[in-house]
């Protein structure tokens, strides 16, 4: 498995920035997020208070980021990042479909939007999961439920149910669901909690209870202490010093998940820092050596 000097989670303003930087101080970086990069951005009408880009659209904005990112040859990785874990001197990042491997991370990942549900912090690994294609090996045979935020969640619970016996699949968005196997059954409502009983997982949905072997929670996002173990937040930010550093060695982060404002002048600024920060946190290394 290849080790990079740098991997990059979030393709928005700040972690385009920290790519390129990273790119410039020749640098092996793993760029993982979304290959159109931010919607956040793409759906601004006008950005007025961008450096030398006067009344630019984020549709502009964002074409022009992708550009830059094709000239310099850095390809985005488009994955779904479920946790990363510090193992001393490097990182493991686990993805959906791999686990790669890097010296520092640089995390960009916005924030996430909504609060976590009722029990879903306290039953994860005790039946509530954030990746179907991860652990849907375990469902063979067995029931399992699958909380959509996205339309694009719908694959992972055909996924699912290749391997389990029955998938519930709770749509939270308001696109028609698209799924063609028969073992899906697609059930409307608010989910309102996630509870544990009798050794089953309990979705409760309005009045209705959905009880199944399992709950996979797909969002886009993950909140920083559910994806890093032992990361230090303040609410859905994470703490940082000015130089981007975090309460864990070798880990950065930038952007809006380091706290208001969400701006992207800001953004553009803090993964550029976060990147030379994770530069000299690598000559510090390889003196050592």
């Amino acid at each position: 498995m290849n080790r990079y000097d740098i991997a990059i989670v979030g393709t928005g303003p700040a972690g385009v920035s920290a790519a390129l930087t990273a790119k410039n101080r020749n640098k092996s970086i793993l760029l993982i997020g979304r290959k159109d990069l931010s919607n956040k951005v793409q759906k601004s009408h006008k950005i007025l208070n961008y450096p030398g880009l006067p009344d630019v659209t984020g549709e502009e904005l964002v074409l022009a980021m992708r550009e830059h990112l094709a000239q310099m040859g850095i390809e985005i990785t488009e994955e779904q990042v479920t946790n990363i874990y510090a193992m001393g001197d490097y990182f493991a990042v686990q993805c959906a479909k791999e686990m790669h491997e890097a010296t520092t991370v640089i995390l960009a990942t916005g924030v996430m939007q909504g609060k976590l549900l009722p029990g879903e912090e306290e039953n994860l690994g005790r039946g509530v999961s954030y990746c179907a294609t991860c652990d849907a090996a375990l469902y063979k045979g067995k029931e399992a439920t699958v909380l959509g935020y996205s339309a694009k969640e719908e694959d992972e619970a055909e996924f699912l149910a290749e391997v389990a016996d029955k998938v519930y699949y709770v749509p939270t968005y308001k696109d028609e669901v698209k799924v063609s196997r028969d073992n899906i059954e697609i059930i409307s409502g608010i989910p309102k909690e996630i509870r544990r009983a009798d050794n089953k997982s309990v979705l409760v949905i309005d009045s209705q209870e959905i009880v199944s072997d399992g709950i996979f929670v797909l969002r886009d996002s993950v909140s920083p202490g559910q994806l890093v173990p032992g990361l230090e937040t303040e609410g859905a930010h994470i703490k940082t010093e000015r130089d981007m550093s975090t309460s864990i060695r070798g880990l950065f982060a930038a952007g809006d998940i380091t706290g208001t404002p969400y701006q992207d002048a800001k953004a553009v600024g803090e993964g550029n820092v976060a990147a030379l920060s994770a530069v000299a946190y690598l000559t510090e290394l390889a003196k050592k050596l």
